[in-house]
């Protein structure tokens, strides 16, 4: 099952997923790109209507987050913001935490990977504590200086049991192309029969993202096609700049299909 969504409501929280499901989509990230600016007792309401009309909701957490500052405080910081995402995932009753994990900055890839996965750990640990049912998914990133090639989140995914957020977008932002088929394969190398992505158009140069565009339906179709051909179920969050437009593009290509 392929189940497709905007990244944001739109403004009004409530008002927004009752829109997105009246237009017929099943999914909606809320995103709290800037801050985490949403009480729990909100979080409740949203949830709770989200429940009831069937709707899938996830979060994107800030994007001030570097697991792997050379800075303590800045690491403090980046767990605050995605514990408070976790937070309001729990009343929102989502179940994936997306996030950037973090930057390489003058760190070796491996050295990246352990600081990371320390932080990730401790993060869950906490995440049980509270008793949130929620999942850390780390985000494949678009940018050479970023953390999060696939192999690296597959790896991040296997040793301490978070998700992962695919972003078609970025991988091909990152390798400047995407092979599809080396991609699923390693999903299905790894176990994985559902995904959480994201995908929109993207601007690119050899240092990797610049910045997302409209999605062409051309790659619309193609990523569908290779998704029902790997027989994965997805969720997929389309974060172009219209990314409603976008999403409701997507359910009539997928209906073609």
């Amino acid at each position: 099952m392929i189940i497709l969504g905007p990244a944001g409501t739109g403004g009004d929280s409530l008002k927004g997923i009752q829109f997105i499901h009246d237009k017929g989509l099943g999914a909606v990230e809320i995103e709290f790109t800037y801050g985490v600016r949403m009480s729990n007792e909100l979080a409740k309401e949203c949830g709770d209507l989200a429940k009831k009309l069937g709707m899938r909701i996830s979060i994107h957490a800030p994007y001030y987050v570097n697991l792997a500052s050379h800075e303590k405080a800045k690491i403090e910081a980046s767990k605050k913001r995605i514990l408070e995402s976790c937070e309001r995932g729990h009343f929102l009753g989502a179940k994936y935490i997306v996030f950037h994990a973090g930057f390489y900055m003058k760190h070796s890839k491996e050295e990246c990977y352990s600081i990371i996965k320390k932080e990730i750990l401790e993060i869950q640990r906490e995440i049980k504590k509270r008793g949130w049912k929620v999942i850390l998914a780390p985000e494949t990133t678009g940018k050479k200086s970023q953390f999060g090639d696939l192999d690296e989140l597959l790896r991040l995914k296997k040793e301490t049991d978070c998700h992962l957020c695919i972003d078609f977008a970025h991988l091909k932002a990152r390798d400047q192309k995407i092979d599809y088929q080396k991609v699923f394969d390693k999903l299905k190398n790894a176990g994985i029969n559902y995904i959480h992505a994201h995908f929109s158009g993207i601007e690119y140069s050899d240092k990797g993202e610049r910045r997302h565009i409209l999605t062409k339906d051309s790659d619309i179709k193609e990523l569908l096609e290779w998704i029902k051909k790997s027989k994965i179920d997805a969720t997929i969050i389309n974060e172009s700049p219209d990314p409603l437009g976008d999403s409701l593009k997507s359910k009539k290509i997928l209906e073609r299909l």
